[in-house]
């Protein structure tokens, strides 16, 4: 970055669509914050990279934390379970906050960073697994739910036309920045330098954070590209399919307004199912692999690759629900996170250890390619000012998915990791089913009653 903070004086003028929403147009990038909002993509990838670790490589660090701490294996199981409950419960009263102008991006990035770092210093020195559960499930739970939030919301704001592939890619830190870890806390860290390797860690990847953050800014409300005309089918040939398979809210609404709707509490319902398939895989595909009698670095290896294919498979299906709209690619998404849970149990039984690899991969990106579906289409439905608190809802769906892990011990124990596994692929598909009905809040009635606007940019002005 070679620009400054100093923000630019630009003229700004407001026109309404013809469904009243209005949108802010004449100030760029450069004018609001002195650089490209490339960079609002970019610092947001590296702070949810700085995040991932604690949920998709924890599960690596079981065997070193049970030994060394003498915890009781289910307590490991529990607190990622607790982690995933906090992060998630965080989400809405950070995105209230946010838009009241109460908490400002970069400080919420910098309570991410200090949570990121107690998390692991918890892990390190705990004298008692309830330290443990206080430092890293809960202060290092919230820590990165609030980066989470942050991130995921703030690309959204910069790219209004054309949100998905850039909400995937950043969507996609939150797993494959977590691939180095995996191999550390499971072929490196060991009974004699746990302690140093977590606070290393925890101090490298809180610095990324606060580093990253103490660069965000949000634009204004309303804030629509300069260059691209909101009343008007866009030049670009990539804004124009984008805003034509997905086109934007019919208006700015608020939590209350978005509830009413309806379709907040039918995108959380699928959320939390298909989010919980997800966590029950990263937590259990080690057991099983290794129940199977593949080797510990194979199924490290088997764990990295989900978490790669895990992340860049957000990214992938953001582009892709750009081209071809975002309901169609969640449908597929549930289809192929379902199948891939029979097809992990069937390789596993079967003892065939390139499919297992295979069929790893594909749950990684099933499991992965929900969560940006999700936060695009609840900008897609409800418009960008709320949409921290209005994600916030439907992310809250984490809340329970978080149990994937926890009761996923328990429906292991009492059914086998066959039965738990075809549960898990069951509920994905279901959940697949229910968003058949997902859509988006008044453009029925709006295209059946509205003709399109046929002034050109500028006659209408609120």
């Amino acid at each position: 970055m070679t620009t400054t903070d100093v923000t630019r004086v630009a003229t700004y003028r407001e026109v309404t669509d013809k469904n009243g929403r209005v949108y802010r147009i004449g100030e760029s990038d450069i004018d609001i914050m002195g650089r490209k909002r490339k960079w609002m993509v970019i610092l947001p990838w590296v702070g949810m990279m700085g995040i991932s670790s604690a949920e998709y490589a924890f599960a690596s660090a079981e065997d070193t934390l049970h030994t060394a701490h003498h915890w009781n294996s289910m307590h490991i199981f529990w607190m990622m379970t607790v982690w995933v409950f906090f992060q998630a419960a965080v989400a809405f009263p950070a995105g209230k906050l946010r838009e009241s102008g109460k908490l400002p991006a970069r400080w919420a990035m910098m309570f991410g960073a200090t949570g990121t770092l107690l998390g692991y210093l918890s892990l390190a020195f705990a004298p008692h697994v309830v330290v443990a559960y206080i430092g890293f499930s809960v202060f290092s739970g919230m820590g990165a739910g609030m980066v989470y939030a942050t991130c995921v919301n703030m690309v959204g704001k910069w790219y209004p036309e054309r949100k998905g592939g850039k909400t995937g890619f950043v969507n996609g830190g939150f797993a494959y920045g977590s691939v180095p870890f995996v191999f550390i806390f499971n072929g490196y860290m060991d009974l004699t330098n746990f302690r140093w390797v977590l606070v290393s860690v925890g101090v490298f990847l809180a610095g990324i954070v606060a580093f990253s953050g103490f660069f965000f800014r949000d634009p204004p409300k309303n804030w629509w590209p300069a260059a691209i005309d909101p009343l008007n089918p866009p030049k670009d040939p990539r804004a124009a399919r984008s805003l034509r398979m997905n086109p934007p809210a019919v208006h700015q609404y608020s939590p209350k307004e978005a509830w009413k709707t309806g379709r907040v509490a039918l995108m959380w319902f699928c959320l939390a199912c298909t989010s919980g398939v997800n966590i029950f895989g990263i937590a259990f595909q080690v057991d099983i692999g290794e129940e199977a009698g593949f080797a510990g670095g194979i199924v490290a290896t088997a764990m990295s690759l989900k978490a790669i294919v895990n992340g860049t498979g957000r990214g992938v299906i953001g582009w892709l629900s750009d081209l071809y709209g975002r309901k169609r690619c969640l449908l597929f998404v549930c289809l192929v996170l379902g199948l891939s849970q029979y097809g992990i149990l069937w390789s596993a039984e079967a003892k065939n250890l390139p499919l297992f690899l295979v069929f790893s991969s594909v749950s990684g990106f099933g499991g992965g390619a929900i969560f940006p579906m999700f936060a695009a289409l609840t900008a897609d439905y409800f418009g960008e000012n709320n949409n921290a608190s209005n994600y916030g809802m439907v992310y809250s769906a984490k809340l329970v998915s978080g149990l994937g892990a926890g009761m996923g011990a328990v429906v292991v124990g009492a059914w086998g990791h066959s039965g738990a596994f075809i549960l898990a692929g069951s509920i994905s598909l279901f959940a697949g089913c229910m968003a058949l009905f997902l859509s988006p809040p008044g453009r029925d009635k709006e295209t059946r009653r509205i003709a399109p606007n046929p002034q050109p940019l500028g006659e209408d002005m609120s």
